[in-house]
């Protein structure tokens, strides 16, 4: 059996590269993330030398749209990555971000813990924005870190309403600037500076994008619980030891580390056999129905493990 390959090239550090091979619904994959450490010719020139070759390609460390309710914008910065792929399909995950996010959500709250009134710290509500719609559906008290996180400008957020409006205003403008201007890239992934420490301070849970929790982590995150996405072993070690009770990863653990949500996507796309603009939220719900995804849920401290046995 030809086994299918999907790779995940992103324009982030290459220390957090990795690969495997997996097996879904019958059809066995070789899945791999390659990063380019901020050069985004680089990347471009992966997705052109593998174009055609493989069966599905996830944008990584860059998002092609970023979402506030009804409106989509579109980052400048990824078009000329999209378009490197003339052949093979080209995902960012925003599928599963408004699909397997919000069901992880729903999740947490019904079998792992209620989530009504809990102190939500949701670092970039445009890049989780089915987070960011399910955790304010299910009643959290709810920050949005937009400002805070992408823009370092210490304004918290309080409603989905005032996000959409600050999209609207802001986001024709911001689409247009680098995008390491709004997100670490390159060898700024692998930087924490401990800044903003009241709002994790405040926070039971912290959720998003794994790479903004970390840019301003503070030492201690006693008791917390971080709903995030990828995650290698060594950022589960570094949560363990800066106190972290529970740690939730939106995809599957595959070899000791969790994919992006865009290379899962490319998974996804390549089993229903469907190009990207094809696919609708109920072909993803199904599939990941069929394939049964949970989320990964991992009790850090060995106190805590022992409460639950």
């Amino acid at each position: 059996m030809r086994l299918k390959h999907v790779v995940g090239v992103s324009i982030g550090s290459s220390t957090r590269d990795h690969k495997v091979e997996a097996e879904f619904l019958g059809e066995k994959f070789e899945i791999e993330r390659i990063g380019t450490d901020g050069d985004v010719d680089k990347a471009i020139k992966i997705i052109s030398e593998l174009d055609g070759k493989v069966d599905a390609f996830g944008m990584g460390g860059i998002d092609l749209y970023l979402k506030a309710g009804a409106k989509r914008y579109e980052i400048r910065d990824a078009i000329p990555l999209k378009n490197a792929a003339r052949m093979t399909p080209m995902v960012d995950g925003s599928g599963l971000k408004d699909t397997l996010e919000r069901r992880v959500v729903e999740y947490v709250d019904g079998e792992v813990m209620p989530l009504r009134g809990k102190k939500t710290l949701l670092v970039c509500g445009l890049d989780r924005f089915g987070m960011a719609q399910t955790f304010d559906k299910l009643g959290c008290d709810l920050i949005l870190g937009d400002a805070i996180f992408a823009l370092g400008v210490p304004m918290p957020v309080r409603s989905l309403k005032m996000l959409y409006f600050l999209a609207s205003v802001l986001m024709p403008i911001l689409r247009r600037l680098p995008f390491e201007v709004l997100y670490p890239t390159g060898e700024k992934q692998e930087v924490s500076k401990s800044r903003h420490k009241k709002y994790y301070d405040w926070a039971e849970i912290i959720a998003g994008d794994y790479l903004f929790i970390k840019r301003y982590m503070p030492e201690r995150l006693e008791d917390k619980v971080i709903i995030t996405n990828t995650v290698t072993a060594g950022d589960v070690e570094e949560l363990r030891k800066r106190g972290v009770r529970l740690l939730i990863t939106t995809t599957p653990e595959m070899n000791g580390r969790s994919f992006g949500t865009n290379v899962m996507e490319a998974v996804l796309i390549t089993l229903a056999g469907k190009k990207p603009e094809e696919m609708t939220p109920d072909d993803y719900l199904k599939l990941l129905d069929r394939i049964g995804f949970v989320p990964r849920v991992e009790y850090l401290q060995s106190e805590v493990r022992k409460e639950r046995k």
